[in-house]
């Protein structure tokens, strides 16, 4: 039997279907909507007895369709569908799986965090919000009827890891669904579906994207499960644009170069940060007093491209050094060729009390490194002299 192709080989050759002019990949339709020969035709496509393009808000669009076939190929799922954010395709997930209860765990991106506490709730879908410390209260609250389990691994931004195979056991054993942001950790370090999740989800925006030129987003799992989310997807207007979706596209074909350099340039700073006198601890977890490290090496193939430092001196140390670094770029996000710092406290987690900061672990005086594909060294210094400056 012939090998299946490689991760590298899908990122380029899935979803890119033959073109009788001979582009290599899969052309850019500009168009909102697509004509038919015969209203049979048309019918055929409507009605789903063959596929085909018809209009875009519904995703069924030539160029949105080879995105979704190479992105299902990326994560080994049988279907896959692209959003216009992240946010778009969680949001999409949490109505079409979630109304009878969801359990986030651990750290997640704040709009995540607003979207579950606060707007999910007023729509009178049952929300539970578990640190990981609390993971001995997730039974009960399955035994309860939550129908999904939805968890970041690792998270932002502590980097704490869950064990996806054990969570999918005990999810399943209650007749729950599992859904697993891959966002930090990306296809090439971690495939959550052959874990025992039933979802991936990613913003695409990220390392999807790699380029900070994009906004977008992805679900991955199997036809069955994907699909009823296809309906939302088309009337909450949240459908990839077609050009969005080649410039993703174009980006997938380099995934694997530029997360296999971001996690070799994170491994160097992580064991750099750890012995400088400025940094009170470096929360990676490649580092093997990583307390989620045993986990890693099982369930991960790389470590990523992001860590988080602890700087000595409290947030207004923190907001000094952010303020100093010189090639790393003070701005949101992650997973661009270039190298980021964001403080959580005053972007990404902002909108939490402080109090709820705290009992999650995430201190003002943290700092969020995305680290791009810049010289090791260059970065390294960069984050010295900008320690030096307090």
């Amino acid at each position: 039997m012939r090998k299946k192709p490689g991760l590298s080989t899908r990122c380029i050759h899935a979803g890119e279907p033959h073109d009788p002019q001979g582009s290599p990949h899969a052309p850019l339709y500009a168009t909102t909507t697509f004509k038919f020969p015969s209203t049979a035709a048309l019918l055929d496509v409507v009605e789903g007895r063959r596929p085909g393009a018809l209009y875009t808000r519904y995703g069924l669009n030539p160029t949105i369709q080879a995105l979704e076939d190479k992105l299902a190929a990326i994560e080994e799922a049988e279907a896959a569908l692209a959003f216009a954010s992240g946010m778009a395709a969680e949001s999409a997930l949490f109505l079409t799986h979630g109304r009878k209860g969801i359990v986030c765990l651990g750290d997640a991106y704040g709009g995540t965090l607003e979207l579950l506490a606060g707007q999910l709730p007023e729509l009178g879908i049952p929300t539970h919000l578990l640190l990981g410390s609390e993971l001995d209260r997730l039974s009960a609250i399955l035994k309860r009827g939550a129908s999904l389990v939805f968890f970041e691994t690792p998270t932002n931004p502590t980097l704490e890891l869950f064990d996806i195979a054990a969570i999918a056991e005990l999810a399943h054993a209650h007749g729950a669904l599992v859904a697993v942001d891959n966002t930090f950790a990306s296809p090439v370090n971690q495939n959550p579906l052959a874990l025992g999740a039933d979802f991936v989800v990613h913003s695409a925006t990220k390392y999807l994207g790699g380029h900070s030129d994009l906004t977008a987003g992805a679900l991955m799992g199997s036809k069955d499960r994907v699909m009823p989310a296809w309906g939302w997807r088309k009337n909450l207007g949240q459908t990839i644009a077609p050009e969005i979706a080649a410039l993703l596209a174009r980006s997938l074909r380099t995934l694997t170069v530029r997360v296999e350099r971001q996690n070799e340039t994170a491994m160097k700073i992580a064991r750099a940060m750890q012995t400088h006198p400025g940094i009170e601890r470096v929360l990676y977890p490649g580092l093997p007093d990583f307390p989620g490290h045993e986990l890693a090496k099982r369930q991960m193939q790389g470590y990523g491209g992001m860590l988080t430092i602890e700087i000595k001196g409290g947030g207004t140390a923190g907001t000094r050094v952010a303020d100093a670094l010189k090639l790393f770029a003070l701005a949101p996000s992650l997973g661009g060729v270039e190298s980021l710092v964001t403080q959580p406290c005053t972007t990404t987690h902002h909108g939490l009390a402080p109090e709820e900061r705290a009992r999650r672990g995430i201190s003002d005086a943290m700092l969020r490194l995305s680290v791009g594909l810049e010289d090791a060294d260059d970065l390294i210094a960069d984050l010295e002299q900008a320690l030096a400056a307090i």
